[in-house]
């Protein structure tokens, strides 16, 4: 049945040799000029309902990419040119999640033709495969050596729901750029639900547990690092970034200075020095780089107890004794060095942490753990939630009281207690 005469913008529809429909009409590209544009079916009404699609999209100011991007070829550029705004820790953990998961998984799809059930499917395929045989691990060994899936027997090796949780972040956040420079009409991604990881809460030490691990670090060459950690809640790169500069001494040699058991009320804040957190030390890939507090309420001032305050002079002392006896001492003006005076690797760190949490009894207990305890144990004496939260440098107050605040049987048992005592009364 011949058709009308078609309307200016209209389109037209064909069909190929090969029996395929094809649509063809000049739309709205990102560039702000129009091109030519084509879709396919193996109908003429289908073709005809694509066609319609795109030109009503163009009509209503929703243009269509003017690059024929793939996955992987728009992750390269949304990691050169948007993602380098973060700090470089971050960079690192998206260029690692871009190349072991996204680009083998999605990196070959057309950006523009990205569905929801794409990102789902994909997701799914990570949570559950195995990632010995999805990495092609178990195939590479030698056949008499392949103990996995291609023995049929799966190590059910399957990524943590929080991994998978960040390969969504990563896809979701590189589709929103795409979405804003007008490369796609929507955020696929955002259409899709991932299953959040359950937290483990119950991470802090108990107040006796916290002096068995003070106890254990006297005489230490980083018993300092230690009080800070657990007394101030900082996070290890604070510590490992801290300058001598950062800490305000005014008011440490007044008459009623640390040698006095109490602080007069006068004069009480000026005797006390305080700290500033200013930055936080991190390796990025082969280098150690400086770098802002993790978020804008890290980057605080704290005073410092009497305590922490002679740990650090303590710990003045050792460094200069280090520093006369090193032959080529390094000044970094950093608090916590290595033994020439250089800034002090990570892993340096948990060489004297392991050992340290054995002689305490702790095994098994994370150095971050110091920061979930300072937070636990303050809030235990009653602390203001919003003063804990300020001490530690926690961007919003319900981290401070959802993730690191745990509720034990004890809480549980004395809060019950003060109820019947209550009612019994009556």
């Amino acid at each position: 049945m011949a058709r009308g005469k078609r309307s200016n913008g209209e389109g037209s529809v064909y069909q190929r040799k090969d029996g395929l429909w094809i649509g063809a009409a000049y739309v709205l590209t990102t560039t702000g000029h129009r091109k030519r544009v084509t879709v396919s079916a193996t109908s003429e009404e289908e073709a005809w309902r694509k066609l319609r699609k795109k030109i009503a999209d163009s009509d209503a100011g929703i243009p269509v990419s003017a690059d024929n991007w793939t996955v992987d070829g728009y992750l390269a550029y949304w990691l050169e040119n948007v993602a380098t705004t973060k700090r470089p820790r971050t960079v690192e953990g998206y260029r690692a999640v871009v190349r072991r998961h996204l680009v083998p998984g999605l990196g070959a799809k057309k950006l523009q033709r990205l569905t929801a059930q794409d990102v789902r499917t994909f997701l799914n395929r990570l949570r559950h495969d195995c990632r010995c045989c999805a990495d092609k691990v178990d195939a590479k060994r030698p056949k008499g050596e392949r103990r996995c899936c291609a023995v049929g027997e799966c190590c059910g090796l399957v990524l943590s729901d929080r991994t998978v949780q960040q390969v969504h972040a990563v896809l979701r956040n590189a589709l929103q750029h795409a979405m804003r420079e007008e490369v796609i009409p929507r955020n696929v991604a955002k259409l899709v639900q991932v299953k959040s990881p359950r937290y483990d809460v119950h991470r802090g030490l108990e107040s006796d547990q916290a002096k068995a691990l003070l106890k254990a670090a006297r005489g230490n060459r980083l018993e300092a690092l230690y009080v800070l950690a657990l007394y101030l809640g900082m996070r290890r790169g604070e510590l490992l970034g801290l300058r001598w500069s950062d800490i305000d001494w005014d008011g440490w040699d007044e008459p009623c200075g640390p040698h006095r058991e109490e602080f007069c009320e006068d004069c009480a804040d000026r005797c006390f020095p305080s700290l500033q957190v200013r930055q936080t030390l991190q390796r990025v890939g082969r280098k150690l780089v400086f770098v802002p507090p993790k978020t804008e309420r890290s980057e605080r001032a704290t005073p410092l107890p009497q305590l922490v305050a002679e740990a650090l002079v303590e710990h003045w002392d050792r460094q200069d004794d280090e520093a006369e006896a090193a032959d080529d001492w390094e000044d970094s003006g950093l608090v916590f060095t290595t033994p020439k005076g250089g800034p002090l690797d990570p892993t340096y760190l948990r060489s004297s942490w392991y050992p340290l949490r054995k002689r305490a009894g702790l095994d098994g207990v994370r150095f971050h753990d110091l920061r979930h305890s300072c937070v636990t144990l303050l809030l235990r004496l009653g602390v203001p939630p919003h003063i804990v939260r300020d001490i530690v440098g926690h961007s919003a107050i319900d981290v401070t009281m959802k993730i690191y605040a745990s509720v034990s049987l004890r809480d549980k048992r004395e809060a019950l207690k003060l109820l019947t005592d209550t009612l019994a009364k009556l």
